[in-house]
């Protein structure tokens, strides 16, 4: 199967708020499918779609070792949260940077299924912060937002120069 191009920081099309699915069709069963393999083969645990360019508040996850334990959500919303764990967070659009994030530690969502079935689950620990990160995507926001101005800049000159060396060693070649 086919991957997606993942839009990297400081691309504006991440900044575009996502809109709701409305249409569960095959299209959507297929994005689905394809948004999984992206995100496995680029090593990630949870992929916007959002961050391949696709606007709609769709994301799928998976945190487990093993990479066998899917999660699809549509149409993703908090309805409770509680507590506050701080954790180390990377993201596939800000390859090889990791910053210190503030989530809650659980939350109640509701969302639905690739086939428009409504669901909802409590979450904690890994599999919360990273449905929080995911929906951050949705909203147009980076976890890369709650860091300071200066370390924003940082990581900007960072991604720049790690673009810069790879276009270089590639024309070397």
């Amino acid at each position: 199967m086919s991957t997606l191009e993942i839009l990297e920081f400081p691309d504006p099309r991440l900044r575009t708020v996502a809109e709701p699915v409305k249409s569960f069709d095959t299209g959507l069963s297929e994005l689905v499918d394809t948004m999984f393999t992206t995100m496995y083969e680029a090593q990630g645990i949870g992929l916007a779609a959002t961050q391949v360019d696709i606007h709609k508040r769709l994301l799928v996850l998976d945190v487990s070792e093993s990479r066998d334990d899917p999660h699809v959500y549509i149409n993703p919303e908090i309805l409770e949260s509680e507590g506050t764990e701080t954790c180390e967070e990377g993201c596939l659009s800000v390859p090889g940077i990791y910053a210190d994030v503030s989530r809650a530690e659980q939350i109640r969502v509701r969302a639905q299924d690739k086939h428009g079935e409504f669901f909802e689950r409590s979450l904690e620990g890994m599999h919360a912060i990273c449905l929080q990160h995911e929906m951050d995507h949705l909203k147009g926001k980076l976890f890369v937002d709650y860091l300071s101005p200066l370390k924003r800049r940082m990581v900007r000159k960072k991604l720049e120069k790690q673009r810069r060396n790879a276009l270089r060693d590639n024309a070397a070649q």
